[in-house]
């Protein structure tokens, strides 16, 4: 048992040197992976904004199929045809009257769909956290499980969200003629839209 123990210390020899220079490079990486991010969103914010936009957007579709998650994958179809179909429209040359409304409804619902879905997720974990499940008879990890999954949905909605109305907000800008500062999102549609009122745009057909 003690010559397999040395032998074993004896084939190991030297890998914590080589454990340390894989987390140096690790850490280095990642410094220089931040600092070249940092840079590619100052110098160039639209398509530093597109790019995350769509694999944030379609990254977790692969994760979802693979993992069967069928809920999620039914709540992002509905999401992702709405929005494309919203993006569309927002997209249009000439604009079409109703559409910033249309823009502005549709991303403020979303909004305050995560923003109420985010707030019962977390008051769940907390009502998890010191054990209020148990008066109503609900396992600890089912109702955790319950919270995080509300957690979840409404984070990475609601960020979706603001970011497809940020990009929709300057794509109507840029077509009616006004310039938006870096915290337009969703109210910026609002905006946008009673703008558009005033504005020669395309006839309602």
């Amino acid at each position: 048992m003690w010559v397999e123990h040395a032998r074993m210390h004896a084939k190991h020899r030297g890998h914590e040197a080589m454990h340390a220079e894989m987390v140096l490079i690790l850490i280095a990486t990642l410094v220089v992976a931040q600092l070249l991010l940092v840079q590619w969103k100052q110098r160039h914010p639209r398509s530093y904004n597109m790019v995350t936009l769509f694999q944030m957007w379609v990254v977790p579709l692969y994760f979802t199929v693979k993992l069967h998650w069928w809920r999620f994958l039914v709540i992002w179809i509905f999401f992702s045809a709405v929005t494309a179909f919203v993006t569309f429209r927002a997209t249009r040359k000439p604009l079409v009257q109703t559409t910033p409304r249309l823009v502005y409804k549709w991303f403020l619902l979303i909004y305050k769909i995560s923003y109420a879905t985010g707030i019962v997720g977390y008051m769940a974990v907390m009502f998890t956290l010191f054990g209020l499940n148990l008066l109503f008879k609900i396992k600890p990890e089912d109702a955790m499980d319950f919270g995080i999954s509300l957690l979840f949905y409404g984070l990475y909605y609601g960020v979706l969200e603001r970011d497809f109305a940020e990009m929709c907000a300057d794509y109507m800008a840029s077509t009616i003629g006004w310039c938006l500062d870096s915290t337009s999102s969703a109210s910026a549609a609002g905006a946008l839209w009673e703008r558009s009122r005033r504005v020669p745009t395309a006839k309602r057909r």
